[in-house]
């Protein structure tokens, strides 16, 4: 089955966090529901991979300031029907920020998280059941931002909560992030 593999990951993952460990949950339940998880154009939502990436010596972290929801975020995407998430996470890494060398940190899965998207032109509000993974890269190499974003900055860590207010998710895997 081309979900075990997520599934496996998703079962093996732990965190002290309680939202971040409901939003495990959530997602395995509906990888499970549905064969087709992956595909972008399940209506009700889908599967995307996110990005947490931190520089060699861990002090800052890449973020985007996603041009749709104007605001600054962590860099990933849509899965675009492929059931290797870390992949997935690492190729929207390299295309969100045109770095050419992005590794991932740990195979493991970082973080979980469940958000809803809101409606827009032909899209329905939907969720994205998002798998994150903990990735690093040098922050001398040169950015290119991508269409989907206006501004792409390595920021600081403590600078993070200042770019997004009271979101508990990005805080979260901020405070999550290995010193």
């Amino acid at each position: 089955m081309h979900r075990r593999p997520l599934l496996e990951l998703l079962a093996q993952y732990r965190s002290l966090d309680g939202d971040d460990l409901r939003a495990c949950g959530r997602i395995a339940e509906f990888v499970r529901r549905h064969d087709d998880c992956f595909q972008r154009a399940l209506a009700i939502g889908h599967v995307t991979a996110s990005a947490w990436i931190v520089d060699g010596v861990r002090g800052r972290v890449l973020l985007t300031h996603h041009r749709k929801l104007d605001r600054w975020l962590q860099l990933g995407g849509h899965v675009d029907g492929s059931p290797d998430v870390l992949a997935a996470a690492l190729r929207e890494a390299r295309e969100e920020s045109g770095l050419a060398e992005v590794r991932a940190a740990r195979p493991d899965i970082f973080d979980c998280d469940v958000h809803g998207i809101p409606a827009r032109d032909d899209e329905a509000a939907h969720d994205h059941y998002d798998v994150r993974f903990l990735l690093e890269a040098d922050s001398r190499l040169p950015l290119v931002v991508s269409e989907e974003s206006n501004d792409l900055a390595w920021v600081a860590f403590d600078a993070v909560p200042r770019l997004a207010p009271g979101d508990r998710s990005m805080l979260r895997m901020l405070d999550k992030t290995p010193r």
